[in-house]
């Protein structure tokens, strides 16, 4: 399935921003691609932009690369619970106190980008394993409806919402 095939009632207005980021994409496939794409981004980034903050209070590139872990690892999570037809409605998540308790800047980006690839490796085994049906299933993540495919482009287009920000505000 590609991104235009997703009706709009499967995702909230504010989740259609990282659908459109992502693309017409086939999402397992970009899922794939967009990995490999984003670690060759990142390893061509000048060592002294990592720690950089382009104004006061703002992110550096390595707390936004934690946070792309982070944000991924809750949205597979979303997807696995919604997927298994749990009907909990699950709470939203406050980025900045993940990324202020993360000590992202402590790391190396090598460690980051390892540990980036292996939560998308466990983020495809779990889309890949799923059936039609349990892509299709819809929960409530965030005080809004979702389906589990939907989950899937939206992660694809966090990462490539934040890949542009690198480039627009960092590079």
């Amino acid at each position: 399935m590609k991104t235009d095939q997703l009706p709009t009632n499967e995702y909230s207005s504010f989740n259609a921003t990282y659908i459109q980021a992502a693309g017409n994409v086939e999402m397992i496939e970009e899922l794939e691609i967009s990995l490999h794409d984003f670690i060759r981004f990142v390893q061509n980034i000048p060592m002294d932009k990592f720690d950089y903050r382009y104004a006061e209070g703002k992110w550096t590139i390595k707390d936004i690369i934690q946070h792309i872990i982070d944000t991924e690892r809750i949205f597979a999570y979303r997807a696995l619970r919604i997927s298994r037809n749990d009907k909990t409605p699950l709470p939203g998540f406050e980025e900045n106190d993940y990324v202020d308790n993360a000590s992202a800047n402590d790391r190396s980006i090598q460690d980051l980008l390892t540990e980036f690839s292996a939560v998308r490796q466990s983020t495809l085994l779990l889309f890949k394993s799923s059936s039609e049906e349990q892509l299709k299933r819809m929960g409530i993540a965030s005080n809004a409806a979702v389906s589990v495919r939907a989950i899937g482009f939206i992660i694809i287009g966090h990462q490539k919402h934040h890949q542009k920000v690198f480039q627009e505000r960092y590079l």
